[in-house]
């Protein structure tokens, strides 16, 4: 041909890349205007290697975004506009031998799909390069090295979703999926149930890919709360649990869901002052939960990277709880304010959820301002150092108890989970027992005109 067909500046694995495919998918465009309709959303000029292959492609599309007609008249105009090729005449003899290259256009398709995978390839020889830089070079932090490390090669094998398709084809999966539920029970057509019943009957359960915010101020329970709801996601529906304690260790976790499972005071296992009959409730809740999917990871200053490394390594969870949000790190060395990181990680922690389609319970603390008003219930705007925490989040959960403000309240093992937003329906209150000697939260009947 009149023009080098490959960039030879850094290329030293010929499999990488595959000119054939590369001159049959540019002489199937050149032959038939309409092919290029069928790889557009297949493959983007990145995707070829050859250099001169690159800015032809990327002038078709140009073409295609203009309605201009693409041939080689047209074709050979733009390319002798943008100085492609060093002369008219290379021009038109390479674009006349991509046309006599190409076997058929019908399979132009194929043809893509390999660029695609080559340029997978080249990705991942890039990606190991860069990370064999950075690994050499002095001054990484290792454990922030993984992660960035990680995430590059997982970043490489994400597809860029099913592209736009009709309604007609939508309809037909949404009315499947309705014949579906009409045929499960009433409890299988909801998300992951929390145990407690009037707050699923609103929430209809933790929905898939959900990032669900619980937040009070200190001394409200929810460790304890999110603790119960993993104990009950556990037992009673025998799904994976994965519970990331920035602030408790193992060992204090466990105790608290065996002063639940066990009805043990959390005063009595802490001190190690049992009863005969508290080693028998006790060896009854260990034998209960030594089947519970429940994993633990109380590594301190975990990465959302981390997180969803360890997620996929594990397989098959069914619900991430995080405690908590103000005591996670972006892993980032920045100079922004701690409004500006919080919000990075509760975005990070909404496509985390996407990513992974499980449900993410992220524990927050919240301002100071409920202790300040006369009127002590929280609210949205009392989300801790960030608007957005509230943006991002699909269900915003509030834990307040009244007694905590009223010592003299005739209810003070009443706590009220308020459900502040709920991206899939309304906004409400429920109402739950506290039981603060086994950390334990109970489904109670309770009608507010008795106070």
């Amino acid at each position: 041909m009149g023009v080098k067909t490959m960039d030879e500046s850094n290329f030293d694995l010929q499999w990488s890349f595959s000119a054939e495919a590369e001159q049959s998918v540019l002489g199937s465009i050149l032959l038939e205007n309409q092919a290029l309709l069928n790889v557009i959303d297949i493959i983007r000029p990145d995707y070829f290697y050859v250099k001169v292959n690159k800015e032809l492609y990327s002038v078709f599309v140009s073409m295609f975004t203009t309605a201009t007609p693409i041939d080689i008249v047209t074709v050979l105009h733009e390319v002798n506009a943008a100085g492609i090729f060093g002369s008219e005449e290379d021009a038109k003899i390479y674009l006349t031998e991509l046309v006599n290259f190409v076997p058929t256009t019908a399979n132009i398709e194929n043809y893509a799909k390999i660029l695609k995978e080559k340029y997978y390839i080249r990705a991942l020889i890039t990606a190991a390069r860069e990370i064999i830089d950075r690994a050499n070079a002095i001054g990484n932090e290792p454990r922030a090295l993984l992660d960035w490390a990680e995430q590059l090669i997982y970043d490489i094998r994400q597809d860029t979703g099913k592209g736009l398709q009709i309604i007609s084809e939508i309809i037909i999966g949404a009315y499947d999926n309705l014949q579906r539920l009409c045929s499960l029970d009433q409890s299988d057509r909801l998300g992951l149930l929390t145990g407690y019943k009037l707050l699923d009957g609103i929430l209809m359960g933790f929905n898939k890919s959900d990032l669900i915010l619980l937040a009070a101020r200190p001394a409200m329970g929810k460790t304890a709360f999110a603790l119960n709801i993993a104990t009950n996601v556990a037992l009673t529906q025998k799904k994976k649990v994965a519970i990331f304690s920035l602030e408790m260790s193992k060992e204090q976790l466990v105790n608290r869901v065996l002063s639940y499972t066990a009805r043990i005071p959390s005063s009595v296992l802490k001190m190690g002052t049992l009863e005969m009959e508290d080693w028998n409730d006790l060896a009854t809740a260990t034998h209960e939960l030594s089947d519970a999917l429940i994993y633990i990871d109380d590594t301190a200053n975990v990465t959302i990277q981390e997180m969803k490394a360890k997620v996929r390594r594990m397989g098959g969870v069914d619900l991430i709880i995080i405690d908590y949000l103000q005591l996670m790190s972006s892993g980032i060395k920045r100079n922004d304010n701690r409004v500006q990181e919080i919000s990075e990680l509760t975005r990070s922690l909404k496509i985390m959820a996407k990513e992974l389609n499980v449900p993410v319970l992220t524990l927050s603390q919240l301002s100071r301002s409920p202790d300040i008003r006369m009127e002590h219930e929280p609210r949205l705007s009392d989300l801790r150092e960030s608007g957005s925490i509230e943006q991002d989040a699909d269900v915003v959960l509030f834990l307040y108890r009244e007694s905590y403000y009223n010592k003299a309240s005739k209810h003070p093992n009443i706590v009220e989970c308020i459900i502040a937003k709920n991206r899939h329906g309304e906004t409400n209150k429920v109402v739950l027992g506290w039981d603060s000697r086994y950390t334990r939260f109970e489904n109670v009947e309770w009608n507010r005109s008795e106070n």
